[in-house]
């Protein structure tokens, strides 16, 4: 960016940066959290339990709920740092999508909201891509 650029151009810059690492640093932490605290599986057997009402197959639950907090910590760190961030917002997307999918089946509509806010969050994120200027991704020339 030259040292003429608008304000506000930097201004759109400086807000897509905050956004990001918002989210990033978020998913990371869940991630992490997940991995340090109860651990991977600690937290898939607990987080099974409330499937057991839908007709979700358990064995694909918990294989699934063991593959969360890795998949977070890692979408949670390129989001961070801005590395690979076309993929890293789009596969959060998608992990967003599965969510919602198991939240709703057990009808907890209030979490399917908040989901539903990391959704836009990620879709805000990816369509002002072009605003990525302070990331790993514009340092290296793969913006």
């Amino acid at each position: 960016m030259s040292p003429t650029a608008p304000s506000s151009d930097l201004d759109r810059k400086l807000a897509y940066l905050v956004f990001r690492l918002t989210l990033g640093i978020n998913i990371l932490v869940h991630g992490a959290g997940r991995i340090i605290g109860p651990g991977a599986e600690g937290f898939a057997a607990q987080t099974a339990v409330e499937f057991a009402k839908t007709p979700l197959p358990a064995g694909m639950v918990h294989l699934f709920l063991v593959f969360v907090p890795f998949a977070e910590a890692i979408l949670g760190a390129l989001t961070t740092l801005g590395l690979l961030t076309r993929w890293s917002l789009t596969l959060g997307g998608l992990l967003m999508t599965v969510l919602v999918f198991g939240t709703a089946m057990r009808s907890d509509w209030t979490t399917v909201g908040v989901q539903m806010i990391y959704a836009i969050t990620y879709y805000l994120l990816l369509v002002n891509r072009s605003d990525n200027r302070y990331s790993m991704d514009a340092w290296l020339g793969k913006n």
